[in-house]
């Protein structure tokens, strides 16, 4: 993650090529080894180990020209629905989640409606539709993450964190639509590496961490 930082702030394009879905292939191992090997792949964790897979796909896609963008959110879009069908694995948490979509809805809502006007000013609309359901699953991906702070059965620094790198996902994903779809942000590039970094690294720390303390739980 750390080489593909130097990478970005330097602008040398061949280093981030590999540093970048290198650190997705790290992140995979640490699910490996934190888990126990391939035989403990198993639903739930299986799902964390697909999204990840997803989102490497999607740091490829999103490193190849403009007309890749739309294949690369699918697959983001796709490793989002990985995480949530996995931080669920328990049940979905009734009526908590529910409330907790509804702040998300504004903050969610908000962001598209900004991104909206400018897709429309520069003749980008058809984009508005598969971006919109993306701000919608990412957000439900968060809910669900928050959600693990009111699981009794999860200890809270496994919650924590799980929430922590949910939050910071959403972050990164908002600011990168922000600079690319609404206004330049300062360093805005850098701000999005890190923050997706670190966030995919503390969702599976947490989740990892869960599982080393109380196998099974997650399904249980």
């Amino acid at each position: 993650m750390v080489v593909d930082w130097i990478a970005v702030a330097r602008s040398w394009k061949r280093l981030e090529y590999i540093a970048k879905p290198a650190a997705m292939l790290a992140l995979l191992a640490l699910l490996w080894v934190d888990s126990q090997g391939w035989g403990h792949w198993q639903p739930p964790l299986a799902w964390f180990a697909i999204g990840l897979v997803c989102c490497l796909a999607g740091d490829v896609l999103l490193m190849l020209p403009e007309r890749y963008f739309l294949a690369g959110l699918v697959a983001f879009l796709l490793g989002h629905v990985a995480y949530t069908l996995g931080l669920n694995s328990a049940g979905w948490l009734w009526p908590t989640e529910v409330l907790l979509v509804i702040p998300m809805v504004f903050i969610g809502g908000w962001l598209v409606w900004r991104i909206r006007a400018s897709l429309k000013a520069t003749g980008r609309s058809k984009l508005l539709a598969p971006i919109a359901l993306y701000a919608a699953v990412i957000s439900l991906m968060v809910v669900s993450a928050v959600a693990t702070l009111f699981r009794g059965a999860w200890p809270t620094y496994a919650a924590a964190l799980t929430t922590f790198g949910a939050i910071l996902f959403f972050t990164s994903d908002s600011l990168l639509a922000w600079n690319r779809f609404v206004a330049p942000i300062a360093h805005g590039k850098m701000l999005v590496i890190v923050a997706y970094h670190l966030g995919q690294w503390a969702l599976i720390l947490g989740v990892t961490r869960l599982v080393q303390v109380f196998p099974g739980i997650l399904s249980s």
